[in-house]
């Protein structure tokens, strides 16, 4: 499982070209933490999220809170160690599942997670357990694949995913499998609309959801409300 999540997440990087670093930037730019902020950054081993994370609150101030960075994986995290050595910040590094973190109660400020909810087994768990650990008030993000709604992009995105992402696989990694995972994974995961009905679901309230390049990914939303 280790093995394939790496080449997921490689997929990702891959088979969107620089869309996919466009996609993070924008994310973190409206999450928008301020250097109080206790971030958890869930799913995000390679530390894509939570570097970006902490520059964005060391750009505002160089004291700022330490971002938590939780992972099933440890071959994620331990690639995320060696590239936070390049970087100015300290991290908190922990494996976990984020179906049942090992956090306590009304702890952060901001919980994100990008590319890692439509890997979970139970999403409504996975809601649950981002409620639980967000403070009252904080805030829910996440950065998902979604349905393009315009037809004809929606036709030409639909051959690319399934005719020529697998093939790309596997001829550049040697693995189509995980690449095919990748394409029906996306397909499998709740449209935009259902998703944020399941986080309304969750408890979560200010529930709203953001289109980037016409649906291809969506910026999901919502607040802790107690």
């Amino acid at each position: 499982p280790g093995e394939t999540e790496c080449n997921i997440s490689s997929g990702i990087n891959a088979e969107y070209g620089g869309l996919h670093r466009v996609w993070k930037d924008v994310f973190v730019s409206r999450a928008d933490p301020q250097p109080n902020f206790k971030c958890l950054d869930v799913a995000g081993g390679t530390g894509d999220i939570a570097f970006r994370l902490a520059r964005h609150m060391s750009n505002i101030s160089r004291d700022h809170e330490t971002v938590t960075i939780c992972d099933i994986n440890p071959e994620m995290l331990r690639v995320g160690k060696e590239r936070a050595a390049e970087t100015a910040d300290s991290f908190t590094w922990m494996e976990g599942n984020a179906e049942s973190l090992n956090l306590p109660d009304d702890t952060f400020d901001l919980y994100t997670i990008a590319y890692g909810i439509r890997n979970c087994t139970h999403i409504d768990r996975a809601l649950s357990e981002a409620h639980r650990v967000l403070k009252p008030g904080g805030r829910f993000m996440c950065l998902e694949f979604g349905e393009v709604s315009n037809p004809a992009i929606a036709a030409m995105y639909e051959r690319y995913s399934f005719d020529v992402i697998p093939v790309m696989g596997h001829l550049v990694a040697g693995d189509m499998e995980s690449y095919q995972y990748l394409v029906e994974s996306i397909r499998k995961f709740p449209k935009q609309q259902e998703f944020a009905q399941m986080i309304v679901d969750a408890g979560f309230g200010v529930v709203d959801y953001e289109n980037l390049t016409f649906g291809v990914t969506a910026i999901h939303s919502g607040y802790k409300i107690e």
